[in-house]
């Protein structure tokens, strides 16, 4: 089985609670040898932000022209992303709660990939038909405030968002989930909260080997 892990934290471990994740669950299933593990890391890839430069460059190519250093970037770099999310049976997403939503990094991987004819089509009524539903996602997120109660959950839009494009649009089967929060707002439970919360990486990383295993 392919895994791909999409790490969207480049702050260090000790810093980072969903860095801690990301290495918790890397560290379980280095030994799986039935696992063929890739890493997409947002901050280390070289992403230029999507916008009007990419378009040029679609124009650029459709007439033969000669692109810029930018727009060959980009399109280099929205091809790594779309063939590394192809050849993935599970995408695990290791991704922080930024100012109530996801990091710009990793938001610019999915402006790569949420791509009609890639991602998902239109059929000729205009229905939208997913085209990953073969695929599985698994989320790890952290969050230092609290965001499940009625009264935040609706101003949360990292996890949110994340379910709604890779399993709404994309079709994924978002098959665990693991959401650390509340260790900067309760500072004396931070570390019993933290230890938790990866406890059960370890344990959503075990039950994918084991999963495996059993197919």
């Amino acid at each position: 089985m392919n895994v791909l892990v999409v790490k969207a934290n480049n702050r260090p471990a000790e810093a980072g609670v969903s860095s801690k994740m990301y290495e918790t669950f890397m560290e379980t299933i280095k030994d799986a040898k039935n696992l063929n593990v890739s890493v997409y890391d947002v901050f280390a890839e070289d992403t230029p932000y999507f916008g009007q430069e990419l378009f040029n460059a679609f124009g650029k190519v459709q007439n033969g022209e000669k692109l810029t250093d930018l727009e060959q970037r980009l399109l280099n770099a929205k091809q790594k992303a779309m063939d590394a999310l192809t050849a993935a049976d599970v995408v695990v997403f290791a991704f922080p709660l930024w100012n109530l939503t996801i990091p710009a990094k990793l938001q610019t991987f999915i402006d790569y990939v949420y791509a009609a004819g890639f991602a998902f089509k239109y059929d000729a009524n205009g229905k939208m038909i997913q085209l990953m539903t073969d695929k599985k996602a698994i989320f790890l997120n952290a969050r230092g405030g609290f965001y499940s109660t009625p009264e935040t959950s609706q101003m949360e839009m990292s996890v949110n968002y994340m379910r709604n494009v890779f399993g709404g649009v994309f079709g994924m089967e978002i098959i665990d989930e693991v959401i650390i929060e509340g260790h900067n707002a309760m500072r004396d439970k931070a570390e019993q909260i933290i230890d938790e919360g990866l406890r059960r990486v370890t344990e959503v990383a075990t039950k994918l080997v084991n999963q495996v295993v059993l197919v």
